[in-house]
């Protein structure tokens, strides 16, 4: 139980929340780098699995405001669930595309943001897509970049979980 008190403490700390913005922006960075310096197209999905990386990081930024204050804290928690989640989703369907390709489970041709936040529009370079969802075009340790963000944002979702279990141990 010491464990999960020691998790709890460091939840309300802000390094915590630091941490968790500094490794997306690490996660980003490197999709930047795929995109632009490798120059690997981005697909729809991609676009979409970026946008869910970055409700990850808006997340950490709710948490880093005020980790002491409990209502903070839970919103916090709440965004990294839900952003997560999502790009758990979505990088499972990218999977699909790739390995289990059909002319009937296709991926858009284009990004379809709200017309309050057309994101292509505003950063093209960083949210317009002209990939191929189906195609794999990197790897690494055998695992295509959607199979990594699978991994990704499954072990937000495990992480995310000891946190909200530790919530609700006792403090030091």
């Amino acid at each position: 139980m010491n464990y999960f008190s020691t998790l709890k403490t460091f939840s309300q700390s802000r390094l915590s929340w630091s941490l968790l913005f500094i490794f997306i922006v690490i996660f980003e960075a490197c999709a930047l780098f795929f995109q632009h310096g490798m120059g690997l197209p981005p697909c729809v999905m991609c676009i979409y699995e970026r946008v869910a990386m970055m409700g990850i990081a808006g997340a950490a930024i709710i948490g880093f405001i005020a980790p002491q204050n409990s209502v903070i804290r839970y919103l916090g928690l709440a965004a990294w669930g839900a952003s997560a989640y999502k790009g758990l989703e979505l990088a499972m369907q990218h999977v699909d595309y790739q390995f289990n390709p059909s002319p009937f489970a296709t991926c858009d041709l284009f990004v379809t943001f709200p017309t309050w936040a057309p994101l292509n529009k505003w950063i093209p370079g960083m949210f317009e897509a002209y990939g191929d969802c189906a195609e794999v075009v990197w790897q690494f340790l055998t695992l295509s970049m959607p199979q990594w963000l699978v991994v990704i944002f499954a072990g937000n979702l495990i992480a995310l979980a000891f946190i909200i279990v530790a919530q609700f141990a006792k403090s030091k």
